[in-house]
């Protein structure tokens, strides 16, 4: 059997209790399901909070596209598009 627990920021997520809702939020300009849409923060902020209104128990949030052909990204690129978006969910 799997991992049924993840504890992450002090917090326990039993994942055998009950199905759980992941959203995916592409904060990119090249993403292949939202065509770049939330690629700034505010527009990926409003997306994930109508995400997490939803139902969404855990998301996923990127800033590298995964789309066939896309261009690696530099690390630094990466964090610059998506730490603002978590530090803004987590405060």
């Amino acid at each position: 059997m799997g991992v049924t627990r993840w504890k992450i920021a002090g917090e326990v997520f039993d994942l055998s209790a009950r199905g759980w809702i992941m959203g995916v939020l592409n904060v990119t300009p090249d993403s292949f399901s939202e065509g770049g849409r939330f690629f700034q923060t505010p527009q990926a902020l409003a997306q994930a909070r109508k995400m997490i209104a939803n139902g969404a128990n855990i998301l996923d949030i990127g800033g590298e596209s995964t789309r066939p052909g896309a261009e690696p990204v530099d690390p630094a690129e990466e964090k610059r598009r998506v730490i603002p978006v978590i530090k803004e969910l987590a405060g």
